[in-house]
């Protein structure tokens, strides 16, 4: 298993745990990146239970991540966070290798 340089926030981990806990098929949150949104990449968020062979996987707390090889080199270093606000609910990354964001946060070039 490779070295996971991506952290989780507490309130990442207590919404993945509130999501997964009830289900029995042992969903972890895959974070993976595709071409699109404003900036060029953007960032994509499932639960999912299927694992490929190359994918690299964290667990914190009890709290699984899975993230495909290609989308982890564009992750590594940032933080996952969990917010909510006025506009809604939503999984955040700090992703210090992006050089600009679109406003939402949600696409990001490098």
């Amino acid at each position: 298993m490779k070295q996971f340089e991506l952290s989780l926030s507490n309130a990442a981990i207590e919404k993945i745990n509130s999501i997964t806990k009830n289900t029995m098929c042992n969903f972890k949150l895959r974070i993976y990146i595709t071409g699109g949104g404003c900036s060029g990449f953007q960032y994509n968020f499932i639960f999912d239970k299927k694992e490929n062979i190359d994918d690299i996987i964290i667990t914190k707390l009890g709290v699984s991540i899975i993230v495909d090889p290609i989308s982890f080199q564009y992750l590594t270093g940032g933080k996952i966070d969990y917010q909510e606000n006025l506009k809604g609910s939503k999984f955040v990354i700090f992703n210090p290798k992006a050089k600009t964001t679109c406003s939402c946060g949600a696409s990001f070039s490098v």
